[in-house]
């Protein structure tokens, strides 16, 4: 049971990491857009951003749910890659379906697969409407200073 709660949070801490540096990364890039983003057009821009902001959204995910998957893997949760990717995306995404399920040696992993992608789905959705609302309140203000 110990070393389910320890792999699990290790993954669950390194989920979180990704998702964190890579926001810095976003941030980083924002910061350096916001000039051309201020400037008119708007609306052919925020479609781009929200595009760009959600590739990257799932590209996190992505990343996540395959660490999840390469663990299960690696300690033989599932014979096949595939199996431990299927049980990996189903548990991330809290679907949970129930047609695999983990060994009893290793079940304690599926919630905090599931509280692991509860989390990222939550805190990458604030980012994203973060990072759109500064975008138009910083448009709006620019509309403004012109008029």
């Amino acid at each position: 049971m110990l070393l389910q709660i320890a792999l699990g949070s290790a993954l669950l801490l390194l989920s979180i990491l990704i998702a964190a540096t890579s926001a810095l990364g976003l941030e980083r890039a924002y910061v350096r857009l916001t000039p051309w983003l201020l400037r008119e057009p708007h609306q052919p821009k925020l479609v781009l951003l929200l595009v760009i902001v959600s590739l990257w959204v799932l590209a996190i995910l992505t990343v996540s749910i395959w660490v999840w998957t390469l663990a299960l893997y690696a300690v033989g949760a599932f014979g096949t890659l595939e199996a431990a990717l299927y049980f990996s995306l189903v548990s991330f995404t809290t679907l949970g379906l129930g047609d695999l399920v983990l060994p009893q040696e290793w079940r304690l992993l599926s919630g905090m697969i599931a509280a692991n992608g509860f989390l990222n789905f939550g805190l990458l959705t604030a980012l994203m409407v973060e990072a759109l609302r500064h975008v138009r309140l910083g448009q709006h203000e620019a509309r403004h200073k012109r008029s």
